[in-house]
């Protein structure tokens, strides 16, 4: 993090020159909306020439994340998945890429539905068990993606035995970062090579921007990622920018009450008559769950109040999704289903509301579907 010794510093006055805008003094970054800058003549190699190449708005956010990964290299991208695509375009036809057999729903599609028509292989792998993984690894393999805790199931993974195991056969190691983000865990520290973010979650924390972060852990990596990014153009746009900024600046505030808040569902869930299994690491602002059998999620979902049934997560809100049918539909049923992603499954967003309010609206879902399933059809 440079010269802040604290997060919560780095956070606030991160990114740009001394906290302000060395232009104007502006103790937040200017949104500079524009397509192109004035060039004082030919071949002077100008510090800003053309947005897409570079933005001093996006350059800020950039600089920024790059420091609270402790990173040498930040890219700020279209969304989540674009920030994934940045860095896939780093392999070629033959390579092969592994993942964690337990990835979003989004990786999973792109990986084997977009970049195998490419000719960029994918082989998933139990990345907790190290004596497979050490195997799994051949001459072709460039790179392991992981995530760390996975989507939906929140499994912990061992990162620096992961990548001590992969850089041995001379691969990359990927990490998504975005459950945690960098105020709970730095993947870089632990021997990884990037880090991804979905920026759309708790990094935005507000659910209002859709965006993406890619931090190298060297500048040579990095300069490799910034030109496939110019190259196709994968970029954030100023505005956007500029609330991420805004966003981050709140983020050890805001994480710290969705772990506090995640903590009190977590416990509360665990002895709920209604729920069979609660899935939560002691840390971040996620909380899965699977009801008992017999109990009908359609009825939980729609008996909430307060908590909202949507895509996405890491807002300031309360969310709720069906795995199995929303960010994990894209992987085949005979996939998911083994690996725990059932039709039960519940992943809880756990918002920043008071906690009373979240806890008495989830409690009182589940009771309705238990009561439900016992044959109480008034409930409806």
């Amino acid at each position: 993090m440079g010269k802040f010794a604290h997060f919560e510093s780095a956070a606030i006055h991160g990114g740009f020159t001394n906290g302000v805008d060395a232009g104007t003094g502006s103790v937040n970054v200017p949104i500079y909306q524009t397509s192109t800058f004035k060039q004082a003549g030919i071949n002077m190699s100008p510090l800003w020439e053309y947005s897409r190449s570079g933005n001093p708005t996006r350059a800020a956010l950039e600089t920024l994340m790059a420091e609270l990964e402790n990173g040498e290299v930040g890219l700020a991208c279209a969304s989540g998945m674009a920030a994934i695509d940045t860095v896939l375009h780093l392999f070629s036809a033959g390579d092969t890429v592994l993942t964690g057999d337990n990835v979003y729903g989004g990786t999973y599609r792109i990986l084997n539905n977009v970049y195998a028509q490419l000719g960029i292989k994918t082989t998933a792998v139990d990345v907790s068990d190290f004596e497979k993984l050490d195997k799994a690894f051949t001459l072709e393999t460039k790179a392991i993606i992981i995530e760390s805790p996975t989507n939906p199931l929140l499994t912990v993974n061992d990162i620096s035995k992961i990548s001590e195991i992969a850089h041995r056969h001379g691969a990359i190691v990927v990490v998504d970062n975005t459950f945690m983000t960098p105020y709970l865990q730095k993947p870089l520290d632990l021997g990884a090579d990037i880090v991804v973010h979905s920026a759309t979650k708790y990094l935005g924390g507000h659910s209002d921007i859709i965006g993406g972060i890619v931090v190298a852990k060297t500048a040579k990596l990095g300069e490799k990622l910034h030109y496939y990014q110019n190259s196709v153009g994968n970029i954030l746009q100023p505005f956007d920018s500029f609330l991420l900024i805004r966003s981050i600046k709140t983020l050890p505030v805001r994480m710290d009450r969705h772990v506090e808040n995640a903590k009190v569902m977590a416990a509360a869930l665990r002895v709920h008559p209604a729920v069979d299994k609660v899935f939560y690491p002691d840390t971040g602002g996620i909380v899965t769950f699977e009801l008992k059998e017999g109990m009908d999620v359609s009825i939980f979902f729609k008996s909430l109040k307060l908590i909202t049934l949507a895509e996405s997560l890491g807002g300031i809100e309360s969310l709720v999704c069906h795995p199995a049918s929303m960010t994990h539909a894209s992987i085949p049923k005979e996939v998911r289903e083994p690996l725990g992603i059932t039709e039960r499954l519940i992943r809880l967003s756990v918002g920043i509301e008071h906690s009373d309010d979240i806890l008495a609206d989830l409690t009182q879902a589940a009771d309705t579907a238990k009561r439900y399933s016992e044959g109480d059809t008034y409930v409806i």
